[in-house]
């Protein structure tokens, strides 16, 4: 017998960060670069906060990239949905 994963459970294998909240951050405050805060990523984070997210490009890029699911937790974990 094979059981579905359930998508909400945390595994080694994926983030316990949340999809939605990352997407939401990135939408509303994206320029200030707090979505790369909430990931984790610090360094990248002050850089969108001091750049205004590269003047709304690198911002875009990440929103995209969020959607997509190819942008990743501090330790390249997938995001939980």
């Amino acid at each position: 017998m094979t059981t579905t994963p359930d998508p909400h459970v945390v595994t080694p294998e994926t983030s316990d960060k949340g999809f939605v909240p990352a997407v939401l951050l990135c939408f509303f405050l994206g320029s200030f670069g707090l979505h790369r805060f909430y990931l984790g990523k610090w360094v990248t984070g002050i850089l969108m906060l001091v750049t205004f997210g590269a003047f709304g490009i690198w911002t875009l890029i990440d929103f995209v990239r969020l959607v997509v699911g190819s942008l990743k937790d501090k330790q390249d974990r997938p995001l939980r949905r």
